[in-house]
């Protein structure tokens, strides 16, 4: 093991002596000997100890309602020490010396200088680049706010404990508030007792902005410009944006009835407050910094004769900041403004402008390394963030705009919209895209649903340019999709273009989404109001619960490439925006390899992505984490750009159509087909039990009354990875490989995976799921909550995944699984330990849950929603 390793191991077993220590204090030493008991037998049963594993399965099935609550606590807790550990780990001084990561920024660099590459064509890249983080309040977050500040201070003290040269006073202090950290944590309630609201959702993003992304953007622009430099022997432009940060906090009302348009405006008014605290906080320090005297004669003539020029500029901004927090203040308290708007600061310029001004005039008085400071954090905060924090997106589901435009034209006494043909919706659209009459009466009532959408559009509306990035439409199928939202946006008085995005989610519409987009802009009237630029979103989480994860990805890489073809052959600029989640189930893997597996060409306009719950924890949740994070997709995309993957060969797209087609036949015979699977899956795993953890505002289903096929592809992921069948991202898969392989094209697949990253990075994602899945727990799950005449579905789907696991191993030429990445797989078996027991407790408070359904213990009922957030914890990736 790598002295890193050894670190590593170091710190989980002191923070797990630590959490022993606290529940001795806290719940004494037997409940104590129980927990470091059921450890033991679990570590044994692991090792293959039959006789400790049924004893393991006795204790736990026998065990108090009293005594379950700390025992399922305790496991929970260190899963989440383990989660800490490891993500010091990733940024901590050892690992950065060890580190020679072939993905870094620095290492694309070395490679294109070997190259000889062009550095015009290195600039030009470097200048387009685009990493554009949209930040989505999915209910997958199970770790409270408060829990995960504790969590950041634990960090920092394993930071201070790397230093070799501290005392044993200064070590014993540090040590001292670890303990207190985690005593803390113990004490706190890790679940949350009532649902979050969307404003709370939205409070917990733009915490997660300041705490760590307010200090790790511009750190990385400095790593950024200076791997740039040493390439090409200059500086890059101040000016440059290539971070941006959106946010769907507040805008995504598709199935959330809690996202209002005046919940919408509330988010918007609280951005905006942050916003303007944070440059204050900015602005007072620059203040005290910027004492110089000396400035350009051109400094001089726009801002007069001052002894310090620069504090006075900086003090005007003070001054319209402070009035700025004044002001949104009472927005979001619904009292009439004590300050005028043409007091306060409402445009970024207003901020960029004087201190740009600051910036020349200190380059240009000799003063590089005062301008170079704090100064230059600021310029880039205010490219990135803006003084709106973040840009916020809408997004609404298709048939709630056909349904408000119907309500419309039934009350005008023109027909039923929503009953007309595509081609009638169309020419109906564009006829009222292009008229100056408005087509709402004045007076009219529309219904609830109507007036909802409605004054969400009046709120778009009266924002300023810029502050809402686009318009997302979910479920959208047609080209009628996208012009009814600009209508929409039209009569509500929109007074510029905003970007209406279709989201292509279902394996039919990513295959039709080249034909609806075509059909978008033969339309004059709409290539005239897109100033060729287009932005398109391509949906992860629910082609893959649609067609499971072989077809969904490579019906994902054909609508993607289709439609960079087809905006190259009309000279349209096309952005794409991937809705991923954080489990292969929902379109999510390493960042690094799944940006360089795109087709080519679909990266130069940048990227787009979503990063949702705890994968936002998880890769941004402290600055130096996240400055790692920019640093891979900033490396991935520019490699991408500069040096693409190949084109597919012929046979190996025929191979992935083959792939695809059995795949999602062999995936919908089970979820769709088999009579017996919705009654199995909802035995088998907390699907029902998981409404009432209140994870995010939105409810669970888009239909309360529906089946799998209403369930949110968040919920039923995060189902099936509870009983660690992790079902949806395999289903299909290995088996359908197996048929080409039994074909006589198994050279053609050995090909594909040495030789195309497309395919290559969805085998090892398989390889990762498959390290995580358990089908002995499985089996436990199946034989104590389901009825045993559909144990056939449970037996039938293990002997399909341990037929699927041969099969990749068969790909890897290994004997085990992450055999090539040893230190996760060690990560793995660590967690195993503390997640087993949390898998049988769960069984076990899921047995006892059910059968007192309508008066459940409180004690069970909170036992089983710790059982949850802890083994999403010890899986590390939830929905």
């Amino acid at each position: 093991m790598t002295n890193e390793y050894r670190t590593l191991r170091h710190n989980i077993n002191m923070l797990g002596r630590f959490l022993g220590e606290t529940i001795n204090d806290a719940q004494g030493e037997d409940i104590l000997t129980l927990i470091e008991n059921v450890r033991q037998l679990s570590k044994q049963s692991r090792a293959g100890d039959s006789l400790a594993r049924k004893t393991l399965l006795d204790t736990l099935s026998t065990i108090s309602n009293e005594n379950i609550i700390p025992v399922a606590r305790a496991f929970s807790h260190f899963l989440n020490l383990t989660n800490i550990a490891e993500q010091y780990q990733t940024v901590s001084r050892q690992h950065k010396d060890l580190q020679s990561s072939n993905r870094s920024l620095s290492a694309l660099f070395q490679r294109l200088k070997a190259q000889n590459a062009s550095k015009e064509e290195v600039y030009k890249t470097v200048e387009n680049l685009l990493i554009e983080l949209v930040l989505t309040a999915h209910p997958t977050e199970t770790t409270r706010r408060s829990l995960v500040h504790k969590h950041v201070e634990i960090n920092k003290c394993l930071s201070k404990l790397e230093h070799d040269d501290l005392t044993p006073k200064e070590r014993g202090i540090i040590e001292r508030l670890l303990l207190r950290l985690i005593a803390e944590a113990w004490h706190t309630n890790e679940i949350r007792t009532v649902r979050p609201t969307p404003f709370d959702e939205a409070k917990w993003g733009y915490a997660m902005i300041e705490n760590s992304l307010w200090q790790g953007v511009p750190e990385f622009l400095r790593q950024l410009n200076e791997h740039a430099r040493e390439f090409l022997g200059y500086d890059l432009p101040v000016g440059l944006r290539p971070v941006r940060i959106s946010s769907w906090m507040g805008g995504d009302r598709d199935g959330n009835p809690f996202v209002t348009s005046k919940i919408t405006q509330q988010v918007l008014y609280l951005a905006r407050w942050k916003a303007a605290d944070l440059f204050l906080n900015d602005i007072k320090s620059l203040a005290d910094e910027l004492s110089m005297v000396k400035c350009t004669p051109e400094f001089t003539a726009k801002y007069g004769e001052h002894l310090e020029p620069y504090r006075f500029v900086v003090k005007e901004l003070r001054a319209k900041l402070i009035a700025t927090l004044d002001y949104f203040d009472d927005c979001m308290a619904n009292r009439p403004p004590r300050v005028n708007q043409a007091d306060i600061i409402m445009e970024d310029n207003q901020l960029w402008e004087p201190l740009y001004d600051c910036y020349q005039s200190l380059m240009a008085c000799g003063m590089r390394i005062i301008a170079n400071g704090s100064l230059l954090d600021i310029l880039h905060r205010i490219r990135c963030f803006g003084v709106t924090l973040s840009q916020m997106d809408i997004r609404q589901e298709s048939t709630r705009h056909t349904d408000a435009i119907a309500e419309i034209t039934r009350y005008l006494g023109i027909g039923d919209y929503a009953q007309w043909s595509e081609a009638e919706k169309q020419s109906f659209l564009v006829r009222e895209l292009n008229s100056r009459r408005p087509l709402i009466p004045t007076h009219w009532k529309p219904s609830a649903e109507t007036q909802e959408i409605l004054e969400t559009c009046k709120v778009i509306a009266q924002q300023k340019q810029g502050v809402i990035a686009c318009y997302i439409i979910s479920m959208a199928r047609s080209a009628s999709d996208v012009l009814a939202v600009h209508l929409l946006l039209k009569e509500a008085g929109v007074p510029y273009h905003i970007p209406v995005v279709p989201l292509f989610e279902t394996l039919d519409d990513l295959d039709a989404s080249e034909r609806v987009m075509r059909q978008l802009f033969n339309i004059g009237w709409y290539r005239g109001v897109i100033n060729n630029h287009q932005m398109v979103m391509i949906g992860y989480s629910d082609s893959a619960k649609d067609a499971g994860m072989m077809a969904a990805s490579w019906a994902q890489y054909r609508a993607q490439e289709a439609l960079v073809n087809l905006t190259e052959e009309l000279g349209i600029e096309l952005t794409l925006f991937h809705g991923r989640g954080g489990t292969i189930g929902r379109g999510g893997a390493p960042a690094h390899a799944a940006l360089l597996s795109q087709p080519p060409r679909s990266l130069k306009n940048g990227l787009r992505v979503t990063e949702q719950g705890e994968m936002i924890r998880f890769k941004l949740g402290l600055p130096e984490v996240a400055v790692e994070t920019f640093d891979l997709y900033a490396s991935a995309i520019l490699e991408a750009n500069l040096l693409p993957p190949p084109e597919p060969k012929a046979e190996w797209r025929t191979v992935m159509d083959e792939l695809s087609a059995t795949s999602c036949d062999i995936y919908r015979s089970v979820v769709r087909g088999d009579k017996d699977f919705v009654p199995y899956f909802r035995s088998a795993t907390p699907e029902q039990e998981l409404s009432k953890l209140p994870l995010g505002s939105r409810p669970a289903k888009r239909n309360p009354n529906g089946g799998v096929e209403s369930l949110r592809a968040i919920p039923w992921i995060f189902a099936w990875m509870q009983n660690r069948l992790m079902l949806p991202a395999w289903l299909g898969a290995g088996a359908a490989i197996q048929k080409i392989v039994d074909e006589g094209k198994g050279h053609i697949i050995e090909e594909m995976c040495k030789a195309w990253p497309f395919f290559s990075t969805r085998v090892g994602m398989l390889e990762m799921v498959f390290s995580k899945t358990d089908t002995w727990l499985s089996e436990q799950y199946d034989h104590n909550l389901v009825k045993k005449e559909l144990w056939y579905l449970g037996e039938n789907l293990r002997n399909q995944l341990n037929a699927d696991i041969k099969t990749v191993l068969s790909l890897s030429h290994k004997d085990e699984l992450m055999a090539d990445l040893p230190w996760i797989a060690d990560s793995i078996a660590l967690r195993n330990v503390y997640t087993d027991p949390l898998n049988l407790l769960q069984v076990e408070l899921l047995r006892r849950f059910r059968e007192l359904p309508e008066n459940p213990s409180p004690d069970v009922e909170q036992a089983l929603m710790i059982t949850i957030t802890g083994i999403a914890a010890g899986m590390r990736n939830t929905g």
